[in-house]
């Protein structure tokens, strides 16, 4: 039996394994790796949104008292920062250096943000308890409850971010795959 030649293209006898005689050109192996990469991202993303929901359903209600947050009288939606807990991050670094971050957020009610840009970023939300108002760009402003979910590509405009409640907090967690070169948020 003769070895194989080392460019495997040039052979094609039926002893040669399918995937040598198959070579890709560089665009579809670039394009197959990037659709792995981000594949393996949302994997990693629902895999640890599920133990940080399981972990968390044990906490106190925020409803319950437990919460540190201050109640705001509701107004026209007072402007106000959300109490945010960093619950995970690591730097991929199969994935030129992105760093992917879980965070936790409480909004009292009544209250939202300022508009802004993430414009490194690939932002992922999910809503665990209460009701958040959320509009990215400038498509229809979103109701979600518990259970709904949100995306901002890079550089979109979250133009609403507030608790829609003016009695009950809202608590959600956003993921975010971001390039940390670029500032994480950009105020509109």
């Amino acid at each position: 039996m003769q070895p194989y030649p080392e460019d495997a293209s040039l052979t094609r006898g039926a002893h040669t394994p399918k995937r040598m005689r198959e070579r890709k050109r560089p665009e579809e192996t670039t394009l197959s790796n990037l659709i792995t990469h981000a594949l393996s991202s949302c994997v990693a993303l629902v895999v640890g949104s599920s133990f940080t929901f399981a972990a968390l359903a044990d906490r106190p209600s925020p409803a319950s008292g437990a919460t540190s947050l201050a109640p705001v009288q509701p107004q026209a939606q007072a402007q106000a920062q959300a109490q945010q807990t960093l619950l995970f991050e690591t730097t991929m670094e199969d994935v030129i250096g992105r760093v992917v971050a879980i965070r936790e957020f409480e909004r009292a009610p009544g209250t939202g943000g300022t508009p802004h840009r993430h414009p490194g970023s690939h932002t992922f939300g999910y809503v665990l308890e209460g009701t958040y108002e959320v509009q990215v760009d400038d498509g229809p402003v979103q109701r979600l409850g518990p259970g709904d979910t949100f995306y901002e590509r890079p550089g979109s405009l979250h133009a609403v971010s507030r608790n829609g409640s003016g009695t009950e907090v809202v608590r959600y967690l956003v993921f975010t795959v971001s390039d940390p070169t670029l500032p994480a948020t950009v105020p509109e």
